[in-house]
């Protein structure tokens, strides 16, 4: 019997301590919960595959993609955040590949902490605002804005510390990130000093004073003011490519990403920090906003392309889509039919399912209905 286009599938969401308490749950109409939601994984990585439901012989995608040849070229995931994740940036595919090699000959175990490259691939990742408000760091700001901030606080707060910091962005980003992760007494002392500058700040009014609330103490603090700040509205999206610095904030969304677990940190968090290698894969190079905009293809679809090998469709009626290779669906807003090649699913609220050939998929329906494939 040939196997089936249209297959169902689930996961559980991932407790990460930023997490928003039951916030996936009642995104998807699920049952109430309070524990922490953070991340719902929807592809193939063998760290959490998505389970097959109802389907005799077949688990979980990961065994999918070794039984049946088809490789999904994207990772998939309904993310929440309650809490700032961590500053941290992908490598290029060439640097997957290395760093994955590196570390497998010299034996450090996949699951070790201190290990950087889980998997021998890249992380470029595009995420879409589900709800207003959607916040994050990205990329670096360009120089003269940094050192108006730095400027801005030395009037109000005279101390030698910022001429430390001044001189070493006017030498470079690159100098003065390396600088600012590197533990020192100045750095400290910076660190401390904006920590009591946030207390005149109420949270609401200052993102120095944001950062030092969820991450006292933190190096990673003063390297947030040097970064872009965006807030994205539903349907918004950033396109994050290899070597960008960024944290998501707070806020829902839907991310799409290379099928990789690969993450550089360089802080606000308790996690390992390799500043050598982040810095190895980082560009320092200052630029404009990275929104990724929509490519409306009709009244009840856009597409979100990214120059990479994969797409995200948001769907919110009745149309046609052509997927020239594997896909996964995600109804997280009313319910939808998909008809293809004689098959036929419904897909309420809350549901997925694996597309597992390329093919013409007629849609009907109303909400927001995402899917992604490679292309």
């Amino acid at each position: 019997m040939a196997e089936p286009t249209l297959i169902l599938i689930d996961n559980d969401p991932r407790d990460y301590a930023w997490g928003i308490p039951g916030g996936i749950s009642r995104l998807l109409g699920r049952a109430d919960t309070d524990a922490p939601e953070a991340e719902l994984w929807l592809g193939a990585h063998p760290l959490s595959p998505s389970r097959i439901v109802g389907e005799p012989g077949l688990t979980d995608l990961h065994a999918w993609e070794q039984s049946s040849g088809s490789h999904l070229a994207f990772l998939l995931k309904i993310l929440a955040a309650d809490h700032p994740l961590s500053l941290q940036a992908h490598p290029t595919p060439d640097q997957a590949a290395e760093g994955f090699a590196r570390e497998e000959s010299e034996g450090i175990p996949r699951d070790a902490a201190h290990r950087n490259y889980k998997d021998p691939s890249a992380k470029p990742e595009v995420i879409v605002a589900l709800e207003d408000g959607f916040e994050a760091l990205c990329g670096f700001r360009p120089v003269g804005e940094v050192l108006a901030v730095i400027d801005a606080l030395e009037l109000r707060y005279p101390d030698p510390v910022f001429g430390a910091w001044r001189e070493r962005v006017e030498s470079s980003v690159e100098r003065a990130f390396t600088w600012l992760l590197t533990p020192g007494v100045e750095q400290r002392h910076l660190v401390t000093l904006l920590t009591d500058i946030a207390e005149t700040h109420p949270r609401g009014e200052s993102l120095l004073a944001w950062m030092v609330e969820e991450n006292p103490g933190d190096a990673g603090i003063p390297i947030a003011l040097m970064l872009n700040h965006v807030t994205l509205n539903a349907g918004e999206a950033l396109w994050l490519p290899a070597g960008n610095i960024h944290a998501y904030l707070r806020g829902i969304g839907v991310e799409i990403m290379g099928p990789s677990d690969n993450v550089l940190r360089g802080g606000f968090t308790p996690k390992h920090v390799d500043v050598a290698e982040l810095q190895r894969v980082l560009d320092f190079t200052a630029a404009p906003m990275p929104l990724l905009k929509p490519e409306r293809i009709d009244d009840a679809i856009v597409a979100y392309r990214p120059p990479v090998g994969f797409e995200l469709y948001a769907i919110t009626g009745d149309t046609t889509v052509e997927l020239a290779a594997p896909g996964i669906a995600a109804a997280v807003d009313g319910a939808f039919e998909i008809v293809t090649d004689g098959e036929r699913m419904r897909l309420p609220h809350g549901s997925f399912a694996l597309i597992a050939n390329p093919a013409t998929l007629r849609i009907t329906g109303t909400g927001r209905l995402f899917i992604a494939a490679g292309r």
